[in-house]
């Protein structure tokens, strides 16, 4: 099953939408309270995602042409990383991560940022990620990661 990584078009945003909230539903939910998985499932509907479209680059990660996971990158942040469950520790993941850090190198970025879940932080740091800050953001509690963009 060879994987494709590929920039996400209007016509992914329903898909993108389940890949995140099943991802939310099934991953997050171990770390999170069940109202807070529920508010941030409400920034990713496909309405919401067709909005993003216009403000980030956003990738799609495909296995046997179906969407497996996403990720995007805006300015010199990664943002909205996630994988379908099922393909949790696959090394997709890792490859969208390495996609986003081209884009980011032919920018001319020179450090990324992430703003981490705390479900997600021990796969940035894997990646050589460091934990600069935490932020509390209502309820949900983010782990500000960084690394220099890989030349």
């Amino acid at each position: 099953m060879p994987l494709h990584i590929r920039p996400a078009t209007p016509a992914d945003a329903s898909a993108i939408s389940a890949v995140i909230i099943q991802s939310l539903q099934q991953t997050n939910a171990a770390d999170y309270s069940a109202a807070l998985i529920a508010q941030v499932e409400q920034s990713f509907t496909a309405e919401r995602i067709l909005a993003l479209l216009e403000q980030r680059q956003v990738l799609v990660a495909l296995l046997d042409q179906q969407l497996v996971a996403t990720a995007s990158l805006q300015g010199n942040v990664l943002r909205s990383v996630f994988v379908a469950p099922g393909g949790q520790g696959t090394g997709v993941g890792r490859a969208l991560m390495q996609a986003l850090e081209n884009l980011a190198r032919q920018a001319g970025q020179m450090v990324l940022r992430v703003p981490s879940s705390i479900t997600a932080e021990g796969f940035y740091a894997r990646l050589g990620y460091a934990k600069v800050r935490e932020v509390m953001e209502g309820e949900e509690r983010i782990i500000v990661m960084e690394r220099a963009v890989p030349r």
